[in-house]
């Protein structure tokens, strides 16, 4: 069993992505980083970031004690490799997948995040950082655009984890101001992982859990707010 700590974010979806697909049995439990529930000392003690997802895999394949696990990327890597699936086993193609996975964690996501704080939630309006990182992803998309020119239909050949990656973080581009319709073969893989079962399940359970927006007037100090007091 895996116990999924969760919010409906990217980097949670990726996680749901993953268990759906490979039919893992799991759970969820949700932490709803709105409220300050990552700052929770249970949850403290298996993701010390205080961000959301992390997981405790209950039945590891060592048939040791329960493993812990934060990190969106280590998760997807740790359960592909528990699986046996979703990563190439081959050394050349388990590399092509994770040096996407990395892109992913280190550029898109970071990149595309920092567009949704000064687009969308900054209290002033930063015309520069606004350019900067909207500017910034649209040069990521195209980066993943043009990989996927050669006609493949996934990231690293066949369906994997960097495709569970990268695929929520280009569900808000219209939040981060960006048009599919200008890179046509990221927008034809971006519909072909939308249309998996896996995927549709995925988002639905989302809903089921929250549907409010994540940052609020109220939630802004808590999301926005850190420094390193935080975590003494």
């Amino acid at each position: 069993m895996i116990d999924l700590y969760y919010w409906t974010t990217p980097n949670g979806h990726k996680i749901t992505m993953l268990l759906e697909e490979a039919g893992l049995p799991y759970r969820i439990h949700p932490v709803n980083i709105s409220k300050g529930e990552q700052f929770d000392p249970a949850f403290l003690q298996i993701a010390p970031n205080n961000r959301i997802p992390a997981i405790v895999d209950t039945a590891p394949n060592d048939g040791g004690a329960a493993i812990p696990l934060f990190e969106s990327g280590a998760i997807l890597l740790y359960l592909a490799d528990k699986t046996q699936r979703f990563i190439p086993q081959d050394l050349r193609g388990r590399n092509v997948a994770l040096q996407w996975l990395f892109w992913q964690m280190g550029g898109l996501g970071p990149m595309a995040g920092q567009n949704h704080h000064f687009v969308q939630y900054a209290p002033e309006r930063i015309p520069y950082a606004m350019e900067r990182y909207v500017k910034e992803t649209a040069r990521l998309y195209g980066v993943l655009n043009k990989h996927l020119s050669d006609g493949r239909d996934y990231i690293a050949g066949d369906y994997s984890i960097a495709d569970m990656a990268c695929y929520p973080w280009i569900v808000p581009h219209a939040r981060q101001q960006q048009n599919l319709a200008d890179f046509p073969h990221l927008a034809r893989w971006f519909e072909r992982v939308a249309q998996r079962p896996a995927t549709v399940r995925a988002y639905a359970l989302s809903k089921t859990i929250n549907t409010a927006p994540t940052v609020n007037a109220d939630s802004r100090s808590v999301l926005f707010g850190q420094d390193a007091g935080t975590v003494r």
